[in-house]
């Protein structure tokens, strides 16, 4: 036996256990019955009415939800179509328009008890943990935690040298390819009427892009760069990397390198359908800062770190509390939902170095609503901080 040929036998050896191994964990989630099973479909159905309960249409879905279960477990099995369509509508976010199409509750509780009892389980197996969003115990906070440890560990490094590459994917949800989304389920899963139905959902927003709405998308657009993210932390052996969706950072001591991997990561990019926007990537000096999901990042030379809210967030929600109070004053909304999105949004900015920032903005919410609605005991006990 040649060398060439021991090295491929190696290889092959290699591949075989990873396969056995990859084939050993999707085993009892690679069945169309797992989707389709009763206890499934009705824990699906409890949580895709979280929230929405309210509506009319979920009300209806829920009062006869044993009978409604029981039509979409024969459907699934059957292998008929259980998508409904969608519900067309707008929302402008940070002055941005975004088009949304939410699906129905008949095709919101297949797509849930497939996300949770197939495609997640699955899915997240192999991605990164630097990938933070879309899933149980992690998210925007979890991101941010991450790149402060990053930050860190490269100043207990170099110090205040170094730099910053940040990217972001234009059109991220548009551009998304389906034929790679279809590769990634035959590779995990071997279940032919599995892949189809789950290909359904996303085949439905068209040939290529995924639509806000639908729970597969986030499922899919999490996975979908997952390739990527292999190929910066593995080839390119970038130990400070992380990235959120759409949203991605590495940190490195010198800029040549991150050159050549901006080279590379636009190279592997194009072959996912994906285009870098070439107004938010940038890379700058590690020391000067810079802002990631919101937050701006900056590092002293003893080595302290302060993560202070984007300014233009500050003064966005200063808008929305003047909205908030019209609002309430023409009986359009009440005062406990005003309240509530602006305890939520100050919980935000508390876990980032910003009490001043919060301390102000209670002067503004007690000049536009009145007396502060909780005593100092009261704060203490709900922890939203008294400041004095």
């Amino acid at each position: 036996m040649t060398s060439n040929e021991r090295r491929e036998a190696r290889y092959q050896r290699r591949k075989a256990a990873r396969q056995a191994k990859r084939s050993a964990f999707t085993a009892p989630h690679d069945n169309i019955e797992r989707v389709a099973d009763l206890n499934n479909l009705h824990r699906a159905c409890r949580k895709a009415q979280s929230g929405v309960l309210w509506k009319t249409s979920v009300q209806r879905y829920c009062m006869n939800e044993f009978k409604n279960i029981m039509q979409a477990r024969r459907d699934i099995l059957s292998g008929k179509d259980v998508r409904k369509g969608f519900i067309h509508f707008s929302v402008f976010e940070r002055g941005k328009r975004r088009e949304i199409r939410s699906v129905h509750m008949a095709e919101r509780v297949p797509q849930r008890a497939l996300c949770q009892a197939v495609l997640i389980p699955t899915f997240s197996h192999s991605l990164i943990k630097e990938n933070g969003a879309c899933l149980k115990g992690r998210g925007v906070q979890y991101q941010r935690d991450l790149l402060k440890s990053h930050i860190m560990e490269h100043y207990r490094a170099y110090g205040t040298r170094g730099y910053v590459l940040l990217f972001d994917f234009s059109g991220f949800f548009d551009s998304i390819l389906h034929e790679p989304i279809r590769s990634m389920h035959k590779r995990y899963l071997t279940d032919a009427r599995l892949v189809e139905f789950s290909m359904r959902f996303y085949d439905a927003f068209g040939q290529r892009g995924l639509g806000l709405g639908s729970e597969c998308s986030q499922i899919g657009a999490v996975a979908y760069p997952d390739a990527l993210d292999h190929f910066i932390k593995e080839k390119l052996g970038i130990r400070a990397y992380g990235r959120y969706m759409d949203d991605g950072y590495l940190i490195d001591e010198s800029r040549e390198y991150l050159e050549d991997c901006l080279a590379c990561i636009r190279e592997v990019a194009a072959s996912l359908g994906l285009t870098l926007s070439p107004k938010k990537t940038q890379i700058v000096r590690f020391k000067d800062g810079f802002r990631f999901l919101k937050s701006r990042y900056q590092i002293t030379d003893s080595g302290r770190i302060i993560v202070t809210p984007w300014r233009v967030s500050i003064t966005r929600m200063r808008r929305k509390l003047k909205k908030f109070k019209g609002f309430v004053d023409a009986g359009e909304m009440a005062y406990k939902d005003a309240l509530g999105a602006y305890l939520s949004w100050r919980g935000s900015i508390l876990k980032q170095n910003a009490h001043r920032t919060a301390r102000e903005m209670d002067k503004v919410f007690c000049g536009l609503f009145g007396k502060w609605p909780y005593t100092r005991k009261e704060m203490k006990k709900y922890g939203l901080f008294d400041f004095g």
